[in-house]
C-alpha cells in the first residue's frame, strides 16, 4: 500500500485524486491533506478519509477551524511549515502536490531531499525552479512524475525509447473558450466567459490560464525541465477535441501519441502507479464516436501569453519566475474584475522587461524575485 500526502486536496486535481483513489482502498492510503480556504470541503474529506494530518494553510482559518479537525483525531498544522512537514513525513511514499502557485515550491524541494516520489501537478514550481528541482531529484534518485495530461502523455510515449532519439515534443491545446472568438470580443470578455472551458473541469486560476494560453506556455517550460529539452524542441498545436494529449516525434520522424478521454483521473492514477497500471472504471475511448480529430496552429497574436512563456524560457535565469509571479497576480486581479483580459499579457511583458532575470543561483533568488515581481505588479495595479 502506498501512503500519500495530498497537498491541495480541495482543488480540482485534489478532489479528482480522492475520487479515483477511493476505487483502490487496498492500494493507497492518504495520510495527510491540505487546503487553503474551502474548510467545509476539507472537513468533509477528513471525515471520509480519516487522515493523520490536516494542514489549514490560511492561518486565520486555522485558528477558527482547528478544533473541528482535532475532534476527528487529526494532527492540525498551518502555513508553509505545515505543508513542508506533511510533505516530508517519514512514513509516506508519495507527495502528490496539487496546490496552485509558487507556494508549492518549498514542499516539493524538501520532499525530494527526503527522497519521496513526487507526483507533480503544481506547474509553478517547475516553471520557476525546474533546473534546481530536477537536479535535486537526480541527486537524490527521486522520480518526478507529472500529472498534467500533456506531460503524462509524453512520459508514456517515451517508455522504451531513448531521450537522445527525441526530435521534438508536441503539446496539444484545446484552444480554450476563445479559440474561434474575434479579438475585439476577447478584449471585453468577462472572467465568467473565460472560465467556460469547452472540455475540462478545472479550478479558476488554471481555467483563466487556459483562456489566455498561458497554461500551455507554462507546460512548455515544464516540458523543458522534465524531459531535458531545448526550447526549439517543444511545439504546441491546437487540438480542440482534447483526445490526443501530446505527441513525441523521434529523429526518424516516427511520431507517437497518447490518446484518452479528457479526464484528469487517468493521469493522476498513472502518476501514482507508475510504471505500473491498474484497471479502471473510466469510460473507454470510442474513436468512432468522435469521428474526426482536428489540428491547427495557435493564434499567437491573439494569445500573446504563449509567446511570452517561450520568450521567458529563451531569456532563462529568473525570467520565468518574473513571468509566473506577474501572471498569478494578474489572473486574480482579472477574476476580481480589476483589469481586462489583455491587461494580463501587457503587464507580464512590462514586468519581464523591468527585471534582470539572468541571475539564478539558488532558491532564495527565486523567492526574492517572486516577491519583488508581485509587489511591482500590485503597484502597477494601484496606479
Amino acid at each position: 500500500m502506498k501512503k500519500i500526502t495530498l497537498l491541495g486536496s480541495t482543488g480540482s486535481i485534489g478532489t479528482q485524486a480522492i475520487e479515483i483513489l477511493k476505487d483502490y482502498p487496498n492500494d493507497f492510503k492518504i495520510v495527510a491533506l491540505s487546503g487553503n480556504s474551502n474548510m467545509d470541503l476539507l472537513l468533509e474529506q477528513a471525515k471520509s478519509l480519516r487522515p493523520e494530518y490536516v494542514v489549514i494553510f490560511n492561518e486565520d482559518l486555522y485558528f477558527q477551524y482547528r478544533q473541528a479537525f482535532y475532534d476527528l483525531n487529526c494532527k492540525v498544522l498551518t502555513g508553509l511549515e505545515g505543508l513542508i512537514k506533511v510533505a516530508t513525513l517519514d512514513d509516506i511514499d508519495v507527495l502528490l502536490n496539487a496546490v496552485v502557485g509558487n507556494v508549492g515550491l518549498m514542499p516539493t524541494l524538501e520532499a525530494i531531499r527526503a527522497k519521496k516520489t513526487i507526483a507533480i501537478a503544481n506547474k509553478e514550481c517547475l516553471v520557476t525552479a525546474g533546473q534546481i528541482l530536477m537536479a535535486e531529484a537526480k541527486k537524490n534518485n527521486v522520480a518526478m512524475i507529472p500529472i498534467d495530461s500533456e506531460h503524462s502523455a509524453i512520459l508514456q510515449c517515451l517508455r522504451g525509447n531513448r531521450q537522445k532519439d527525441i526530435k521534438r515534443v508536441i503539446l496539444t491545446a484545446s484552444g480554450g473558450p476563445f479559440r474561434n472568438t474575434d479579438r475585439k470580443l476577447i478584449e471585453e470578455a468577462t472572467y465568467k466567459e473565460a472560465l467556460k472551458h469547452p472540455n475540462w473541469s478545472m479550478g479558476q486560476k488554471i481555467s483563466i490560464d487556459s483562456a489566455t494560453l498561458m497554461n500551455k506556455g507554462l507546460e512548455v517550460i515544464e516540458a523543458k525541465w522534465l524531459y531535458d529539452l531545448e526550447v526549439d524542441q517543444i511545439d504546441v498545436v491546437v487540438h480542440r477535441e482534447s483526445i490526443i494529449h501530446s505527441l513525441v516525434e523521434f529523429v526518424d520522424h516516427s511520431t507517437m501519441a497518447q490518446l484518452g478521454q479528457p479526464t484528469m483521473k487517468l493521469p493522476i492514477l498513472y502518476a501514482l502507479t507508475y510504471p505500473d497500471r491498474l484497471e479502471t472504471n473510466l469510460e473507454p475511448l470510442d474513436l468512432v464516436k468522435y469521428g474526426n480529430l482536428s489540428f491547427e496552429s495557435p493564434r499567437y497574436q491573439d494569445f500573446p501569453c504563449l509567446s511570452l512563456a517561450y520568450e521567458s524560457l529563451r531569456r532563462g535565469g529568473l525570467t520565468p519566475t518574473v513571468m509566473n509571479a506577474a501572471n498569478e497576480v494578474l489572473v486574480y486581479a482579472y477574476l476580481k474584475e480589476q483589469i481586462k483580459f489583455y491587461d494580463i499579457p501587457k503587464y507580464i511583458e512590462r514586468a519581464m522587461d523591468t527585471f534582470d532575470g539572468n541571475k539564478l543561483s539558488s532558491i532564495d533568488d527565486i523567492l526574492k524575485m517572486d516577491a519583488e515581481t508581485r509587489q511591482y505588479i500590485h503597484t502597477l495595479l494601484r496606479s
